[in-house]
């Protein structure tokens, strides 16, 4: 059970969400129980398990943005499932503009997040509309038939 008594998911979710903002990095990681397993679905390399990773990845992002900022978007929940949409923002260091959007859904038991799949991304400020995005994603076109 979560230290506030509470195992509803969107509980946890609001724990994450104050201690991000906070920078409490003991308080974000104990959000997360300790054999928790990340998976990011569309970058399958940068799963992880375990809360010394959590550690790891909040204190280098506190560490280079130190005004990371962090707003709970959206939030839904299906038994222990909390489906959660995020905006985290800042200045880096360097003063380069952060920006990630995304959704993470959570699998939360006893009040902790035992799972997730993190779908959360940097925001592609390079320009180009749909019809660039589809362009690159169909790949190169084939020769019209007018060309041969």
């Amino acid at each position: 059970m979560a230290m506030d008594g509470s195992t509803d998911p969107l509980a946890m979710v609001q724990r994450l969400l104050d201690a991000t903002n906070a920078h409490d990095i003991d308080s974000l990681v104990s959000c997360f129980s300790d054999d928790y397993v990340n998976e990011t679905p569309v970058h399958p390399a940068r799963g992880f398990h375990g809360t010394e990773q959590v550690r790891r990845n909040w204190t280098q992002l506190f560490d280079g943005i130190p005004n990371l900022r962090a707003s709970l978007l959206a939030r839904a929940t299906n038994g222990d499932t909390a489906w959660t949409e995020w905006e985290i923002s800042g200045v880096r260091r360097d003063g380069a503009v952060h920006i990630m959007r995304g959704v993470i859904v959570f699998g939360v038991t006893h009040g902790k997040a035992q799972w997730a799949k993190f779908y959360l991304e940097q925001v592609d400020q390079s320009g180009g509309d749909v019809n660039d995005a589809v362009a690159r994603a169909s790949g190169p076109r084939p020769p019209s038939s007018a060309a041969r």
